[in-house]
């Protein structure tokens, strides 16, 4: 069985809130987010919708590690990241 996972960045209008997750399915986990799923979610509160860094792993271990290592970053060491793909900001999920 052929698994992919991807860890991701989401912004709100503003770019100046950013939340990293991973994910199996990363469509149906953004259509979460910018449905606002969990009223009391992080995403939710911040209006967290635009999706504007993504990678795929083949390993859910791998995407995991990469994930917390992204979370422990601080916020410029994130954006350098994001601007290597993105310089832009641009919502990237209909890229896809």
């Amino acid at each position: 069985m052929n698994r992919r996972f991807w860890v991701y960045i989401i912004t709100n209008y503003t770019n100046t809130v950013l939340y990293t997750g991973m994910t199996n399915n990363l469509q149906r986990r953004l259509s979460e987010h910018k449905a606002g799923i969990n009223p009391k979610s992080f995403s939710k509160q911040y209006r967290l919708y635009k999706l504007i860094w993504f990678q795929e792993f083949s390993s859910r271990l791998e995407a995991a590690r990469v994930e917390k290592k992204i979370k422990g970053w601080i916020r410029a060491k994130k954006i350098a990241l994001i601007k290597e793909s993105n310089p832009g900001f641009r919502d990237m999920s209909t890229l896809r």
